[in-house]
């Protein structure tokens, strides 16, 4: 690993900064270890894209320990960019944004032969991330940290630490998204409002690995530094090339739950350490009981298995009523929603609108966009005071199931990200 890391500590208002530095920063060179071509030919393309990337060629790699950016910083330094890795360390223990995470981000690092630095952003992230998952679902809520931790913890972060530090003006992931810059007349046409001046946030090509849905709330100034080479790679792709430059990351495992749930074990164990258990009513919607739980936050709308609860037919969690501390249940063909409320929302690609627009919307990363109208709604007192002024209605042209309090619903047209918010509520149950 060279010499021995050397720590540096200073206090921002992101947390300690601990920068590890196992090697000076050098002026990188085509990687002598790759093979004399990409493996593939969305390879082939990100790598052209970044050796004629026009302006700025000197980035802050955020590293996570895993292949998906691992392949981020080896494709940069073959492009012959200035290539530095920051990591966050989010969380003390196991996991990917641990210990684990930290060991492997390094170890790329000095397999590429480039700096590597660790931002210790603990304390934010118990603060952004944590605190305000078990305040959400104390209120019966079922939030989604991603989104938030994109914005509030990582990207942000991480771009003030590599121009403070490092004075890096770009950052790259290894995200599956893509960002269009430019006036795309094709693009730019096909979306409802307006779009001038706007930095576009697409959709990945591979439909599988697709993240937009957690890069909704990026602002556009974060958009215009970002950098994102997987875009157009499939999964395939990606360990096809991470094996062509022999990377150490190239056959680890993705995990495939919440970091707080890597973390502690299971979602169920997370929450359990930081609420206690409150025994309540499982309720029909008529206010019949049908049965006991353990504490709202255990569940989740939609949810079937686990209810624990005899009846005549298979029923779901439709409701968490943290006021009665009750898990409402109905049978799936009433626990349909024809509409909700969304807030917090972040007009990404264009203007917010002032009337009408029909949208795609995604209400969970892996559910399949369905056709809505989207109607603005006017910001309430709290939505002024937060910031966060942008709300509507969304009348879906089917009933949806499933639709979860807490969780994002992004629009989209075609591979376009407009925008998205929080859903805060139902129609009536």
């Amino acid at each position: 690993m060279g010499a021995r890391p050397k720590l540096v500590r200073m206090g921002t208002h992101y947390g300690d900064i601990i920068a590890v530095t196992p090697m000076p920063p050098r002026i990188p060179t085509p990687l002598s270890h790759a093979s004399s071509s990409p493996a593939t030919s969305a390879g082939a393309k990100a790598l052209a894209r970044l050796q004629h990337w026009p302006g700025e060629q000197r980035v802050a790699v955020g590293l996570s320990g895993g292949v998906d950016s691992s392949l981020t910083a080896a494709l940069l330094v073959e492009a012959g960019w200035h290539v530095e890795g920051l990591t966050l360390w989010l969380m003390s223990g196991k996991g990917a944004c641990c210990a684990e995470g930290l060991v492997d981000a390094a170890g790329i690092c000095d397999q590429l032969g480039i700096p590597h630095h660790v931002v210790d952003s603990r304390a934010t992230f118990q603060q952004e991330i944590v605190e305000t998952i078990v305040q959400g679902y104390q209120q019966g809520l079922t939030p989604l940290p991603c989104s938030r931790c994109n914005r509030s913890v990582k990207f942000a972060a991480m771009l003030n630490w590599a121009e403070t530090e490092r004075q890096l003006y770009r950052i790259a992931t290894g995200h599956y998204a893509r960002i269009s810059h430019n006036e795309d007349p094709k693009t730019s046409q096909a979306l409802p409002g307006d779009t001038r001046g706007k930095h576009k946030l697409l959709r990945g090509l591979d439909q599988n690995k697709d993240q937009s849905y957690f890069l909704y709330d990026l602002p556009q100034d974060v958009l215009a530094r970002v950098v994102f080479p997987l875009g157009e790679l499939t999964k395939a792709d990606t360990r096809q090339e991470a094996e062509r430059y022999g990377l150490r990351t190239a056959e680890k495992p993705e995990s495939q739950d919440l970091c707080l749930a890597d973390h502690y074990g299971s979602m169920r164990a997370f929450l359990n350490n930081y609420l206690p258990l409150n025994q309540g009513e499982i309720v029909l919607q008529d206010g019949k009981v049908v049965g006991e739980h353990d504490g709202i936050q255990n569940f989740t709308i939609g949810q079937r298995k686990g209810l624990r609860v005899a009846w005549q037919e298979p029923l779901h969690v439709v409701h968490l009523d943290a006021a009665t501390n009750q898990v409402v249940v109905a049978p799936r063909e009433k626990a349909g929603r024809a509409s909700c409320v969304v807030g917090a929302i972040n007009w990404l690609s264009i203007e917010p609108p002032s009337s009408t627009i029909n949208v795609e919307v995604q209400v969970r990363y892996r559910s399949q966009p369905v056709a809505a109208q989207l109607t603005p709604l006017k910001a309430t007192a709290e939505d002024i005071a937060s910031e966060r002024p942008h709300r509507c209605k969304l009348t879906f042209n089917d009933e949806q199931f499933s639709i979860t309090p807490g969780q994002a619903a992004v629009f989209y047209a075609a591979d376009a990200v407009l925008g998205g918010g929080l859903i805060q509520q139902t129609a009536s149950i």
